[in-house]
């Protein structure tokens, strides 16, 4: 049996315990996110849903284009995807 073969254990180790770290400040982050007190927000109260019916609308779009809902409507419906900019 060669022994001079390089063993994979060590590299496995190494690389757990990189990303039982990485978990851990994950969570640590996430932790401290909650306890600064930020209010948690309810999405249901910020617009249409996944699955709700739209009113028909016309709005620009970002060239200035002005898009309706028949317009943007596929044969399997639309996905409205709303960003908001940086200069808002």
């Amino acid at each position: 049996m060669d022994n001079s073969a390089p063993s994979m254990k060590p590299l496995f180790t190494r690389t757990l315990i990189h990303l039982a770290i990485a978990f851990m400040a994950l969570a640590a982050v996430q932790t401290n996110a909650q306890q600064q007190g930020r209010a948690k927000i309810d999405v249901s109260k910020l617009g249409p849903q996944v699955g709700d019916k739209v009113p028909d609308f016309s709005l620009p779009d970002q060239t200035g284009t002005v898009k309706t809902l028949q317009s943007i409507m596929g044969p399997k419906g639309a996905m409205l995807l709303f960003i908001r900019s940086a200069d808002w």
